[in-house]
């Protein structure tokens, strides 16, 4: 049986979103392969850091750490993949255009196979056409997508930090990684 997780990020993703979960899913035995469209295995993506400070009314960005891929894109086949993590910050405002992204989600979501999602990641989900399979589901999200999944007929859950349906796990933001991780696991383990 295969243990392999797909994460499907690009430039500017939430530093800590990819590198966190990333090395937690090796912990527990994972295999990761982290892809990002047109690039290969060995390029890297670079990260951003949000933060908030008390001065200003939304978070600051600044540079993170530059990732390196481990996988070409373009030779991803979504069947070997017992999972789908998601990673936000600004990545997933461009990845959601891509069509072969929105294909490779969509994969997961039609297949009823683990996906974990957090903070802006749920643009993705958001995206047409995978918008049709978080339709009455219960998500949460990081407060300012919250219309954007709200458009798509979701239960919305401001007071969790990660709130699990089916076998979709959303996480607010990096802050959740603990409950939301937590919960991934969980589904990953009765999806055997």
């Amino acid at each position: 049986m295969s243990k392999k997780i797909l994460v499907i990020t690009g430039d500017f993703a939430e530093d800590y979103e990819v590198m966190v979960p990333v090395q937690a899913l090796q912990v527990s035995n994972y295999e990761v392969d982290v892809v990002c469209p047109d690039k290969k295995a060995g390029d890297t993506i670079q990260t951003a850091v949000h933060d908030f400070t008390p001065q200003y009314q939304f978070f600051v960005e600044t540079h993170g750490h530059a990732f390196k891929l481990n996988k070409t894109f373009d030779e991803v086949k979504v069947e070997e993949y017992v999972g789908l993590y998601l990673p936000g910050g600004r990545a997933p405002e461009y990845l959601r255009y891509n069509k072969k992204v929105m294909e490779m989600v969509e994969y997961f979501l039609k297949n009823k196979k683990p996906v974990c999602a957090v903070c802006h990641a749920l643009l993705l989900l958001a995206q047409k056409p995978c918008d049709v399979y978080i339709k009455d589901k219960t998500i949460t999200s990081f407060p300012s997508v919250r219309a954007e999944v709200e458009c798509c007929g979701v239960k919305y859950n401001e007071k969790d930090e990660a709130v699990t349906d089916g076998n979709i796990v959303t996480g607010q933001s990096y802050m959740s990684h603990v409950p939301m991780l937590q919960q991934f696991l969980k589904v990953l383990e009765a999806a055997k």
